[in-house]
């Protein structure tokens, strides 16, 4: 089950970063057609917000056909947004964890690596040109 944090700092709205996260969950494939999500009252408890802000993040969720309210039962996952590199993810999340052992031993910062992160990701896509692997020494 998702267990949802919240960014004091961050401008996004409370709600939006529900929803975010549960995107995110669906799209890394930790949510799955047919999981529950936690009921509004223990979301709203657990990050001491209004549990109206979290039936705003979970209706647009149903707004988007990505989960379904069940009354008196609770709000389920409809559908996934995980792709076809799931199965990749796994060895790719160790390969991340693996470097940002590396990052955080060199004195990055958590905002240090999302910007590290964001920026090179930007770069990356703003390039025409079609990724190389780099040559092996041999």
């Amino acid at each position: 089950m998702i267990e949802f944090v919240l960014d004091s700092r961050s401008k996004v709205n409370t709600y939006l970063q529900l929803v975010q996260q549960v995107k995110q969950a669906l799209r890394v494939g930790l949510l799955a057609p047919g999981d529950q999500l936690p009921k509004v009252r223990d979301v709203a408890q657990s990050l001491a917000i209004n549990p109206n802000t979290v039936l705003k993040a979970y209706r647009e969720l149903e707004i988007e056909g990505l989960v379904a309210g069940r009354p008196g039962v609770g709000t389920f996952v409809e559908r996934s947004l995980a792709g076809a590199s799931l199965p990749n993810q796994a060895e790719l999340r160790e390969d991340l964890v693996a470097w940002l052992h590396r990052a955080q031993a060199a004195g990055l910062t958590p905002e240090d690596v999302i910007a590290l992160v964001e920026t090179t990701l930007r770069a990356a896509l703003a390039d025409d040109t079609p990724h190389k692997e780099p040559a092996r020494a041999e």
